[in-house]
């Protein structure tokens, strides 16, 4: 998988940004077949910094009901960053 493919979005919420301004991490939707290791290298491609870390969770779909009908959403995954000391994203700053 190329190093673009494996970011989809970053996700933007309020426990995020406490995370991002604390603790140096940031939160990425990431492509449903990536790992960490493909994970760090396209954060590390992406934005020039150095990756101390990399969790990832599968979040699962929830149920919606649309009038009758009852779906459900497509399944995720989501990735934490965390960057070495000194480091950020400025695409995460003044958010």
């Amino acid at each position: 998988m190329h190093v673009y493919e494996v970011l989809i979005r970053p996700i933007l919420t309020e426990k995020g940004n406490y995370q991002v301004d604390k603790l140096r991490q940031y939160t990425f939707e990431v492509n449903t077949r990536a790992n960490k290791i493909q994970v760090r290298e396209a954060v590390e491609t992406a934005f020039k910094v150095t990756v101390l870390d990399v969790s990832i969770m599968n979040m699962r779909g929830k149920q919606r009901r649309v009038g009758r009908r009852i779906g459900t959403t497509n399944a995720w995954k989501k990735a934490i960053v965390t960057l070495a000391q000194g480091e950020s994203i400025s695409f995460f700053e003044g958010v």
